[in-house]
């Protein structure tokens, strides 16, 4: 057997693409599931993700946001502009710093959430309902620990 197909066969043993592939399928039919519920409320799912963030963490810089919802900050601009015209949000600037906005979430914003929150959990819970309360916490801890060595080793 040449060297080549060594190499092929060992690789045909790890496991690594095949669990990318099974991650990758599993998150598109999960997120196609939420996604398809908050589309139910006329939201798209990034403009969800913002208003969520600024539900539960208060207001936030402009800045920041993208990083912590995984958006480009070329992109966050369209969505908070949509966000203010629909008025669930507001922008203020900073006192301190002129050149720091922020976004913060109206109170109108606050009902949406207070009203289509509790059945998006709902929805979340049912999405993740073939897994056990421990096969979930397990699942956490793993993937935390993909992201992790991912972000910092590679």
């Amino acid at each position: 057997m040449d060297q080549q197909k060594k190499e092929y066969m060992k690789r045909k043993q790890d496991p690594s693409l095949k669990l990318f592939v099974v991650l990758s399928k599993a998150y598109r039919s999960v997120s196609d599931r939420v996604v398809a519920d908050i589309r139910k409320n006329n939201l798209n799912a990034t403009e969800f993700a913002v208003l969520e963030l600024l539900y539960h963490s208060g207001d936030q810089p402009l800045q920041k946001i993208g990083d912590k919802i995984l958006l480009a900050s070329g992109s966050i601009t369209y969505v908070v502009d949509k966000l203010e015209e629909k008025q669930y949000l507001k922008r203020t600037q900073c006192a301190k710093d002129r050149r720091i906005t922020y976004a913060s979430i109206t109170d109108k914003g606050k009902e949406l959430l207070n009203d289509i929150f509790p059945d998006h959990w709902k929805q979340i819970e049912q999405i993740t309902a073939g897994l056990t309360e421990a096969e979930k916490l397990e699942a956490i801890n793993l993937l935390k620990k993909l992201g992790h060595y991912a972000d910092e080793k590679l």
